[in-house]
């Protein structure tokens, strides 16, 4: 008996194990997912919203007062911690080699746009007072840059062209005499008419830049990508060397205007190729042969060299007293610079009748000059660990171009070279500007005269090896291309359209095939089905790693793009060629098939009253049976899959036309027995589909949506272990 019970209590205890077993097992299969509770937002109004943003705009304190003058001028906040030991040094010495290189550069491109040589020297002094005066940035310097030279020199020549004015400073009998804000009765030479024009352009394109940075629109310079400008200075480049050819050769040619204008120079040079001036042909040969090897010893030993090589200044020296004691003007004709006066002239108003014509030049200025501005300031910024305002910058380079309007000065901006030169030459704060600005106003009020025999051709010359740095992006091209494909093809077509068609039609381009280009890839989108690595491992491509676990009955869908008007469907299509299921397709071949079975009993009864009573059994299907076969023959009994899992990570938003797309795959989907789940929707994707109608009010939001993939998956494989299957419920 003791034996018996014994095996009695054994027996029980191996059957409660089993037990124990078989209900952990249970707990082991409840899967319980991760819920987020949402943050409560009060709900403002637009009233309370712009009351409190005028009352914060418009306080008025002395706390106020002060961040305001010392936001709108830096030189206030950092003049006064400045630190002589450690900074002053390099300051003066950087702003002295800058000035070095700016006093050549002022003149040669003066040239490029269409102005006297003074007017250069005016452009770069009065721009580097300002700039330290308002600017956030403590390294860039800003003067006169080449592609908005071009511009400035284009714009020139087109009205030059319109008042009647010939390309050798005379004037056709239909030109106007005086300008609109001369003094009356006085004739209004090209010079003078070409300032004036250059002034109202600068005007317009500074008055652009402060309003932008009044309405806070500095963020526009993030859609100039640096593909977009590069290849537009590439194109600019290849524009102003063409310009400068003439100048190389001697040749006195008309600037051409209009589309395919770099085509149509390079056919006018060869043509008047026999009109070449070989005093300036041999003096560009020989000024070519010095600056591009010393150009690239400075640009090989810059860590090395304390200071850059002033080669641009020595060689206009020297040219200057050759062209001076050799007499090239008067025994060979060359072209020099003339007179370059001493001292300032009188400020005077813009010429306000030129603004229609200048108007919608003016805007593609102002964006060319703050995005280089822009960019330059936030990249030394970063390098030396302090932060920039981008609007400040807009506000600082606005009034660079505002104020010196009236001094007779044309359009500036920041300049990668000299910007560079400072920055390795030991430059701490804008007092190098300061510096550099003494400089020029030594060479204004004694030097300048000096330069009157410096040939055109050597400025040219200048202009040209400074172009080395853009030119150079043709030989980056197929590493360009084996980065992004996208971008080398953006610098490609801007490049192209600068120099071929026109410059300020290749920045439009530019900027609307780099929209196209962002626009395709949203057409283009990647779409792929993911499994699981490891048990509890993340979700990836099943096309693109190995090892990865597909769930049995889960397809888990990802779709890396918006869903939005212009690819929803798209993402339609995709998601029905993963899955390998057209629900559409389906429950037409449905219906389809039930109007056949339909039109079968209907015969079939006919058949039945014509027939006697025995007749009745012959048809052999009753309506159940016909509606099991009709779905034995369009949608299995035993589906691949009965939950579809879309991973919306990737999806950055959703418009009115995405949620009706996946509400129309929730609700095809639904008719065919499969379930559809949203997993990993941030805020933004979640309130679309609240509004939506997508998550209807009163509905469980967490069978609908899920925090992660695994919840998803989890959960369902959770409620089918214990309901013995998959049914979608109503609210799914």
């Amino acid at each position: 008996m003791a034996g018996v019970e014994k095996m009695s209590r054994e027996e029980n205890g191996q059957a409660g194990d089993q037990v124990t077993s078989l209900s952990r097992a249970v707990e082991r299969k409840r899967y319980t997912p991760v819920l987020l509770e949402e943050q409560e937002k009060e709900a403002e109004d637009l009233r309370s919203v712009l009351t409190r943003k005028l009352k914060k705009k418009c306080l008025c304190s002395p706390s106020r007062a002060k961040e305001l003058v010392l936001g709108f001028f830096p030189i206030l906040s950092w003049l006064p911690q400045y630190r002589p030991k450690e900074c002053l040094l390099g300051d003066v010495m950087s702003g002295l080699i800058v000035a070095i290189l700016l006093v050549p550069q002022s003149i040669a491109y003066s040239l490029l746009a269409g102005q006297e040589p003074v007017y250069g020297l005016y452009t770069s002094f009065f721009s580097c007072i300002i700039y330290a005066v308002l600017a956030s940035s403590r390294h860039v310097s800003v003067g006169i840059f080449g592609v908005l030279c071009l511009l400035v020199g284009q714009v020139v020549d087109r009205e030059l062209q319109a008042a009647g004015y010939t390309s050798e400073g005379g004037r056709n009998q239909t030109g106007m005499t005086g300008a609109g804000n001369l003094t009356a009765g006085m004739t209004c030479d090209q010079s003078c008419y070409a300032i004036s024009v250059a002034t109202m352009l600068t005007f317009m394109a500074g008055l652009y830049q402060v309003l932008m940075g009044l309405f806070q629109v500095g963020f526009v310079s993030v859609y100039l990508s640096d593909s977009l400008l590069s290849g537009f200075a590439t194109g600019a480049s290849l524009t102003i060397l063409t310009s400068q050819v003439r100048h190389l050769l001697g040749l006195k040619l008309p600037r051409v205007q209009g589309l395919g204008s770099l085509v149509k120079t390079w056919v006018s040079l060869f043509q008047n190729l026999k009109d070449t001036n070989l005093c300036d042909l041999v003096t560009s040969l020989l000024c070519l042969l010095v600056l591009v090897p010393t150009k690239e010893l400075n640009d090989r030993y810059k860590a090395k060299l304390k200071a850059p090589i002033p080669t641009e200044l020595l060689v206009v020296i020297v040219a200057t007293l050759a062209s001076h004691y050799g007499r090239f003007e008067e025994r060979f004709h060359s072209g020099v610079a003339g007179t370059i006066p001493t001292g300032f002239q009188p400020p005077q108003m813009p010429d306000w009748s030129l603004i229609p014509n200048v108007a919608l030049d003016a805007f593609s200025i102002a964006i060319i000059g703050f995005a280089i501005t822009v960019s330059l300031s936030e990249m030394f910024a970063k390098k030396h660990g302090y932060t920039v305002d981008a609007n400040q910058e807009m506000y600082a380079i606005g009034f660079c171009n505002i104020l010196p309007s009236f001094f007779r000065c044309f359009t500036t901006s920041a300049a990668l070279t000299k910007t560079l030169v400072k920055d390795s030459t030991g430059c701490h704060t804008q007092l190098s500007s300061l510096v550099t600005a003494l400089v020029l106003l030594l060479v204004l009020l004694v030097i300048a005269p000096l330069f009157y025999s410096l040939q055109k051709c050597v400025l040219g010359v200048i202009i040209i090896v400074n172009l080395r740095g853009a030119l150079r992006k043709f030989g980056e091209i197929p590493q360009m291309w084996r980065v992004n494909r996208v971008d080398a093809a953006i610098w490609l077509v801007t490049m192209a359209t600068s120099a071929l068609a026109n410059t300020e039609l290749g920045l439009l381009v530019g900027v609307a095939f780099s929209a196209f280009c962002v626009l395709a890839r949203t057409q283009r989108a990647r779409a792929a089905k993911l499994g699981e690595a490891g048990e509890s491992g993340p979700y990836e491509d099943l096309s693109a790693y190995r090892g990865l676990q597909a769930h049995a009955g889960f397809i888990v869908f990802r779709f890396e793009a918006p869903v939005y008007y212009a690819n929803q469907s798209l993402f339609k299509k995709a998601l029905y060629r993963c899955t390998e299921l057209d629900p559409v397709q389906e429950a037409a071949l449905r219906r389809k098939e039930q109007q056949q079975q339909n039109k079968k009993r209907k015969k079939e009864k006919d058949k039945e009253k014509e027939e006697e009573a025995g007749l009745e059994g012959r048809g052999g299907a009753s309506p159940d049976s016909g509606v099991a076969t009709v779905a034995q023959l369009i949608v299995p009994e035993k589906r691949s899959f009965h939950t579809l899992v879309i991973d919306c990570g990737p999806v950055l938003f959703l418009d009115t036309a995405g949620v009706n797309a996946l509400k129309e795959v929730y609700r095809d989907y639904k008719e065919l027995g499969v379930g559809v789940l949203l997993a990993q929707c941030n805020p933004s994707v979640l309130d679309s589909l609240r509004r939506g109608g997508y998550l209807q009010q009163g509905s469980d939001e967490a069978q609908l949506v899920f925090c992660t993939i695994s919840d998803a998956v989890g959960s369902t494989q959770s409620y089918c272990t214990e309901n013995g299957g998959c049914e979608i419920d109503s609210h799914c």
